[in-house]
């Protein structure tokens, strides 16, 4: 098995003898992938920093919700687009209402992890991708609830996943054998160049696999550009600052366009305390171009990709006098792509009376936020409920099939 391949290691043991050129590339955050025996894909979206589930899905059919938000709700630059006879979705994601139309795009609403109570974003993290049952010092040290599902399928080859960014994921960290590649550095090569490196370090096992594994990456960065959609992936990959999780979307979609099936990335920016419109509208706007990104990277394999994103957890109920709103509990999950059942918002409603919630002031969660999951991975790769209940979420319950998968 070639050893994991930081950037830092490429360029302490061989990036000199190797002549590659490393020029600063705009992708920043991290990017895993995992290559598995499946045609379906699936895409986990890690929204950092709590959503705020109630601003982005709004009940405004809930006779309480004005009244708990009347300096955010009156804040908005245009009005809230309705879903369905109880919800609407947030101007900033208007432009994935197309997606809505066409039954491609879902919510899932008072959902959270087991979390309760600290409202820590370090703690809610590790166990949202952990995906244990609550206990967060066990989590903090455990491995992610997706390298274990990729540990339980046979067969995975040597470049079963690809880490790809200067931070690592502990969604997929663990037993399964991870690639890291760091794209702040990409490397050329010229065929000339990878059959001198070939020669030069045939003998040589540690160099050996360095030059390969060098080549490999250098081959894997860049779609092809003599396609429209491989040119658009490029244009997108190219672009920083602000847009710069875009590039990360279109890698990924280049990626899962050919051998990988798996994808996990992050987004931060979504810690709302104050100025809660204006973060809310660019950040709602951002997820809604990378899943754009992802649709039309994806082409015909968008039929096959299922997308969640998720969140440590939700927000209060109540704006504060910050024009934003606090740590809460629960929260929202979006689901897009051809193989979701799309077009509704899924889960219990509790309501948001001052009875309904969580200690006063949470929306109440009424399911775990990782029993969609679960489902979401038995529909698409068909793993036994006992496995991920047991191996890949222990402690959890997946009750009753909500069909969230087309």
């Amino acid at each position: 098995m070639t050893p994991a391949l930081t950037r830092r290691a490429l360029l302490t043991r061989g990036a000199a003898a190797l002549g590659c050129s490393a020029a600063v590339h705009p992708l920043t955050g991290t990017v895993t992938f995992a290559s598995a025996p499946w045609e379906r894909r699936l895409v986990v979206i890690l929204l950092r920093g709590a959503m705020d589930g109630l601003d982005a899905v709004r009940p405004m059919g809930d006779p309480a919700y004005a009244a708990l938000r009347p300096g955010l709700l009156s804040a908005d630059a245009a009005p809230a687009i309705p879903l369905d006879g109880r919800f609407a979705l947030h101007p900033g994601l208007a432009a994935a209402m197309p997606m809505w139309a066409a039954g491609e795009l879902a919510f899932v609403h008072a959902v959270s992890t087991p979390y309760r109570d600290g409202r820590s974003h370090f703690d809610g993290q590790d166990l949202l991708e952990a995906g244990t049952a609550g206990d967060v010092a066990t989590a903090a040290a455990h491995d992610g609830w997706l390298n274990r599902m990729l540990a339980t399928v046979p067969g995975l080859s040597g470049d079963t996943a690809y880490a790809v960014g200067t931070e690592r994921l502990k969604i997929l960290e663990g037993a399964a054998d991870v690639r890291h590649w760091s794209p702040d550095a990409r490397i050329e090569t010229s065929p000339q160049a990878e059959a001198l490196l070939r020669e030069i370090y045939h003998d040589d096992p540690l160099f050996r696999d360095t030059a390969e594994a060098a080549i490999a990456l250098a081959n894997l960065a860049r779609p092809d550009t003599g396609t429209d959609r491989g040119a658009m992936l490029s244009r997108l990959m190219d672009r920083g600052g602000g847009r710069a999780v875009e590039a990360l979307a279109a890698f990924a979609a280049e990626r899962l366009y050919r051998d990988s099936r798996i994808a996990a990335f992050s987004m931060p920016g979504w810690d709302t305390h104050r100025n809660q419109p204006g973060a809310m509208a660019g950040g709602l706007d951002r997820l809604g171009r990378v899943l754009m990104t992802l649709k039309d990277g994806l082409g015909p394999v968008w039929e096959q990709t299922a997308v969640v994103a998720m969140t440590e957890f939700g927000r209060t109920a109540r704006e504060n006098g910050s024009a934003g709103t606090d740590h809460g509990t629960g929260g929202a999950m979006v689901l897009a792509g051809g193989a979701v059942r799309g077009g509704r918002v899924y889960g219990d409603w509790p309501g948001l009376d001052d009875g309904a919630l969580y200690e006063g002031r949470d929306l109440m969660p009424t399911r775990d936020v990782r029993a969609y999951t679960a489902w979401l991975l038995r529909g698409l790769f068909g793993l036994e409920r006992g496995v991920l209940e047991r191996a890949v979420f222990p402690g959890l319950d997946m009750g009753d099939d909500p069909r969230v998968l087309a």
